[in-house]
């Protein structure tokens, strides 16, 4: 299928060709007819990819601050290489869309094959032939309603959450800044809740079409704005004024202040400079909203990706209640559309489209939609032009599910660096991330059904680096496929799955399973660990974590898809101990770090002590309260008169004899490239996994027994894992 792309480290913008998204439970597929260009949003990103590194510095300080913390953590080097790799994927645009389902989710009650729906969501509602959507962002076209109307769906909802926050009553007078397409949808709103309504705007193109569809007033000259209002309002002011201009300058912020009343409303739709004067809010004790796009539901990921409705009776407007509500006042003509389209392409043709956006034509625009051809859906598989970057004698072809940050990152870039490895297909679930990762690393095809993958009898390992909900019954195809399987950390989010688990692997003659338990590989715990080797007595080892906090949307702390971060990264931990005292946990006790402002974060903080089979103890703290200036990981390990102190994988304090040999690494080595090296040595020669599967249970059935401490508040003598082990 046709895709719309940017990418963000050379500023391409390009229709590309790739699979289709894969359905999901909890959504639909929609054959897209008409997707509608939001000028603002989509010529910042495509401003942003043409800029240079600095430019993209200053335009995300915080994401600069954390690359440079990360450098200062990890080596400039391996910075350097993470960063390169991630930027080197395009990011799809477009986030308002119609068309017609044409596969529904068993979870998406309410849409059945066939209905006409317009969608709304960034990374969703793509300009793309086909789109995945979750339920929440798709509400059914009224009857009667063009698509070229429904089309408008997310834009009209912004603008409708703005006057909703305006809080409108009949004949008040209301002034809309910014008339670009957001402006003009906004002012008619106004209208239709009853105001009066001026507009005003620097272009005489955007004034003139205000007052066709409309405006009771408008203003082209800002030096008349202040009289104009006056006279508009009796001398009074603005009962409410909302700012929908798309500017750095402060300066709709400051002339708000000036033309509202007293104790008006400033509603902030657009994205406005806003270093605020407080003298002329504090004498009109004005009240001021910034808008949070198109209502209640937008990031959270509870409401937009896993569907959850707030209920009616306490949340009147939604997200997708807004996107309905819009519609219907469209199909009324209440609100008019057609007068705002301006340009119309065909996707083939969308370049020609963002010429406009940029500035390279210059023509008077407001809505450009894209049209579609509507036709059956695409193959899921798509066949990449033979290539391969060096001639590899015997290759072990190598089929990767899942390429997120962490594969483009680091994960991909190891494996790459095997001279035996051929990177056959790549599968990921929109489809257009496999395409550009295939097309990077020379794979022969993409995906976005996992089978293809799995059922390749060329392919002689897989990959699999979804997210973590997907790892145990991904695992499990592939086991039964006859493949080897490297599956990054956790194994499985379930006792159930990890049973299910056990139980192919012990029907297989030869099975060939690896976690990327990274950390026992890494240069500086192999050197601990040989450092330990003559003492014959228990050993004692600390690992404290500095995690760090999570955002409040995050995947990871997400119940079903990341399963927290006991399951999602304590496991690594555990791993780190058994290999460094060469023995698997026997007694297991957890306590949180309890806090009594941010209770949900209490498993985020935890102390657990891990009692060995050897008789040694490990003790993790784990902790997300600390400054991230510090490093992330430290151990100490204690034994035979001995002491090793590793600084997070950059240096190692060996102390025996009252003597200190000190061993640093320029850049950070926690052991990826070492890991995937014995992976694929270990299928080279048919040797056992590096990892012995016994350990792998174990590491995986501890993270569940460390909640079930917490759970308990008592100490978990460890168990083998059955389907009733929680």
């Amino acid at each position: 299928m046709k895709i719309v792309v940017q990418n963000l480290k050379n500023g391409k913008l390009q229709v590309d060709e790739v699979p289709p998204p894969a359905l999901q439970p909890g959504g639909i597929l929609v054959r897209v007819r008409r997707s509608l260009i939001s000028l603002g949003t989509e010529r910042a990103i495509i401003a942003l990819a043409n800029k240079g590194p600095i430019g993209k510095a200053m335009d995300r300080p915080d994401l600069a601050r954390k690359v440079l913390n990360k450098a200062k953590q990890e080596g400039y080097w391996n910075t350097y290489q993470v960063v390169k790799n991630l930027i080197s994927s395009p990011i799809p645009l477009g986030y308002s869309c119609a068309g017609e389902v044409i596969e529904a989710g068993k979870e998406a009650t309410g849409f059945r094959v066939g209905d006409r729906v317009a969608c709304a969501g960034l990374n969703y509602a793509n300009h793309a032939e086909v789109n995945y959507i979750p339920r929440n962002l798709a509400v059914k076209i009224p009857e009667g309603l063009s698509y070229d109307e429904a089309c408008f769906v997310t834009l009209g909802a912004i603008a409708l959450q703005g006057v909703r926050l305006a809080e409108i009553e009949l004949g008040e007078r209301v002034v809309v800044m910014g008339l670009g397409l957001v402006g003009q949808i906004a002012a008619q709103l106004a209208r239709c809740a009853g105001a009066t309504v001026l507009a005003t705007d620097l272009d005489p193109y955007k004034v003139e079409l205000a007052a066709r569809l409309g405006a009771h007033r408008t203003v082209g000259d800002p030096k008349n704005l202040i009289s104009a209002v006056a006279e508009f309002t009796g001398g009074q002011g603005a009962d409410a004024v909302l700012i929908c201009a798309a500017t750095k300058s402060d300066e709709p912020v400051r002339q708000a202040a000036e033309i509202s009343r007293l104790k008006g409303r400033v509603i902030i739709i657009g994205d406005v400079g806003m270093h605020l004067e407080r003298r002329p809010y504090y004498e009109k004790e004005l009240k001021m909203v910034v808008s949070r796009s198109y209502g209640p539901g937008r990031y959270d990921p509870a409401y937009e990706v896993h569907s959850i409705d707030y209920p009616l009776p306490y949340v009147r407007w939604t997200e997708g209640r807004n996107m309905l509500s819009f519609l219907e006042l469209v199909a009324r003509n209440d609100v008019k559309i057609g007068s705002l389209i301006t340009h119309r392409f065909p996707i083939d043709e969308a370049e020609s489209a963002y010429q406009l956006i940029t500035g390279e034509k210059q023509e008077p625009t407001i809505a450009i939609v894209l049209e579609y051809p509507g036709e059956s859906q695409k193959p899921s598989r798509i066949t990449l032009p033979s290539y391969s970057p060096r001639p590899i004698e015997r290759p072990i072809r190598i089929g990767v599910i899942g390429a997120g940050q962490f594969a483009k990152g680091i994960l991909l870039p190891a494996f790459a660096r095997q001279k035996s490895v051929q990177f056959h297909a790549f599968c990921t679930s929109s489809g257009f991330t496999s395409k550009s990762v295939a097309e990077y690393y020379g794979a022969s095809y993409c995906t976005s059904d996992p089978t293809e993958i799995i059922q390749d009898k060329e392919i002689d390992a897989v990959v699999i680096a979804t997210r973590h909900n997907l790892h145990a019954p991904l695992t499990i195809d592939a086991l039964r496929a006859g493949k080897a399987v490297f599956v990054e950390k956790p194994l499985a989010l379930t006792p159930e799955s990890l049973a299910e688990i056990c139980r192919v692997v012990q029907s297989l003659e030869r099975p060939r399973l690896m976690v990327g338990f990274n950390r026992r590989f890494a240069p500086l715990t192999i050197q601990c660990k040989e450092f330990f080797a003559s003492c014959k007595e228990p050993v004692f080892v600390m690992y404290r974590i500095n995690a760090g906090s999570l955002p409040k949307d995050s995947w990871v702390s997400d119940p079903v898809e990341g399963g927290g971060r006991i399951l999602g990264e304590v496991c690594h931990f555990v791993d780190t101990i058994c290999f460094l005292t060469g023995a698997l946990p026997q007694r297991i006790f957890a306590e949180p770090l309890i806090s009594l402002t941010h209770p949900t974060s209490d498993r985020d903080s935890v102390t657990i002590t891990l009692h060995l089979s050897n008789h040694s103890i490990g003790v993790i703290h784990y902790l997300a309260n600390g400054d991230p200036a510090v490093s992330k990981e430290y151990l100490e390990m204690f034994g035979g008169q001995r002491t090793a102190i590793l600084d997070n994988y950059r240096s190692l304090s060996l102390h025996a004899g009252n003597r200190r040999r000190r061993h640093r690494l320029f850049n950070q080595a926690k052991g990826h490239r070492e890991e995937v090296s014995a992976f694929i040595k270990a299928l080279e020669t048919g040797s056992p996994m590096p990892i012995d599967f016994e350990t792998l249970v174990a590491v995986t059935q501890t993270t569940f027994l460390i909640h079930r401490s917490l759970d308990t508040g008592n100490p978990i003598d460890y168990q083998l894992p059955t389907a009733n082990s929680t």
